[in-house]
């Protein structure tokens, strides 16, 4: 799984179309509709920037970020010093995931999941996340479907022009489903544009393999939406939405 070092710096002025404000206020529904107060522990796992961390710190949550990124978690830092809030970042895998205590619900967005190397990593991360879930807890994540890499990502190529950054996207799909992701950055510093690069890739999983991962790990799934929706999947889905409540470690 890459860290995302050169995509870092830039990935806030690339990503200004995700509207954190709004993706949080669904996240917030979501938790409320399933009975997560707004003083819960909640873990956002692959928080990148920490653009949401900080939209749910604000509306009461105590949120703990984590990320394999050094350079992702120093941007989400300045973001908490700025808007004078105290989170607790880990640098960590998913996989490989350690809490000092448990939580009350948690939330992996915008297709994180989809990044893991293996669908072995992935099943690893459920499993993570209930050891250190508390009994009743909530799990809110997204992954991109197979529909996606199919017809959307695909083998196409996307150009983001933003100000002072210029990104070339390229893709590359293989037959088991994955996508290849090459990145071109150009920024400009003083009228000069410097480039660095950046690959990684995105597998994607049938739904019907999410749905045993969870219950291997003694997770109930309570609803699966299309992305940003309370609307049930359909062909086209390109996210699914997975809202699974954790039933191990049954209070005394």
């Amino acid at each position: 799984m890459s860290e995302y070092n050169a995509f870092a710096e830039v990935y806030d002025r690339l990503t200004g179309n995700i509207e954190y404000t709004k993706r949080a206020e669904f996240i917030r529904t979501l938790l409320n509709r399933y009975g997560v107060s707004e003083s819960a522990i909640v873990l956002d796992l692959a928080c990148g920037t920490g653009s949401l961390t900080v939209e749910l710190a604000k509306a009461g949550y105590d949120m703990i970020g984590v990320d394999n990124s050094p350079m992702m978690l120093s941007e989400a830092q300045e973001k908490m010093y700025d808007n004078e809030l105290q989170m607790l970042f880990l640098c960590q895998s998913m996989p490989e995931l350690d809490l000092y205590g448990t939580i009350d619900a948690a939330v992996c967005t915008l297709d994180s999941l989809n990044h893991l190397d293996t669908p072995e990593e992935i099943k690893e991360t459920i499993a993570r996340v209930g050891l250190f879930m508390n009994h009743g807890g909530i799990f809110i994540f997204d992954v991109n479907t197979i529909y996606k890499h199919r017809e959307i990502l695909a083998d196409n190529t996307f150009v983001y022009d933003c100000d002072d950054v210029y990104c070339v996207w390229q893709n590359q799909l293989y037959d088991d489903d994955s996508v290849e992701i090459s990145l071109d950055i150009f920024e400009c510093e003083d009228g000069v544009y410097y480039r660095e690069s950046e690959s990684f890739k995105e597998i994607a999983c049938p739904i019907e393999d999410y749905k045993k991962w969870l219950s291997d790990a003694e997770f109930e799934i309570l609803d699966i939406y299309d992305e940003m929706t309370f609307n049930p999947l359909c062909d086209t889905t390109q996210r699914a939405v997975f809202v699974a409540r954790y039933n191990g470690k049954a209070e005394e």
